[in-house]
């Protein structure tokens, strides 16, 4: 929750932070370094039902990614979403999506390194009217 403070504009609640924990533990992950917790992913498995087909379509959603500034470009961030996607795989998902900020672009770099694509911009997504990107990818997650 200190990270979520320290590094992101938009905070949660503590209640929000172990809900998902609770409910999607195998996808809230936390990076140590150095016996210091330098960053963390917390994501959600959604349903949803695909478009026309029979059946029912599971995506892990990353809610919130950070990396403490001392530890950022090490490939914290990388380990994390990598480790997220496996555990997606946990609970069946078959494709992970997230928002992130238009202007973040270390970040998008990051994601389409990573295989996901531009679907389309939120328009006015963050509190602060900030575009958002949503990006998505199929899994499972190749390294």
């Amino acid at each position: 929750m200190y990270i979520n403070r320290v590094c992101l504009p938009e905070n949660y609640t503590n209640f929000f932070f172990l809900n998902l924990h609770k409910r999607f533990p195998e996808t809230f992950l936390v990076a140590e370094e150095k016996e210091e917790v330098a960053g963390y992913v917390m994501c959600r498995i959604e349903t949803r039902l695909p478009g026309f087909t029979i059946g029912i379509k599971k995506k892990g959603h990353v809610i919130s990614i950070a990396v403490l500034p001392e530890y950022q470009r090490q490939g914290v961030g990388y380990a994390l979403m990598q480790e997220a996607m496996r555990s997606m795989l946990l609970y069946n998902a078959k494709e992970c999506f997230l928002e992130v900020r238009a202007s973040n672009t270390p970040a998008v770099n990051l994601y389409k390194k990573m295989g996901f694509e531009i679907r389309r911009t939120l328009r006015g997504y963050y509190s602060d009217g900030e575009n958002a990107y949503m990006m998505a990818r199929k899994l499972p997650f190749e390294c």
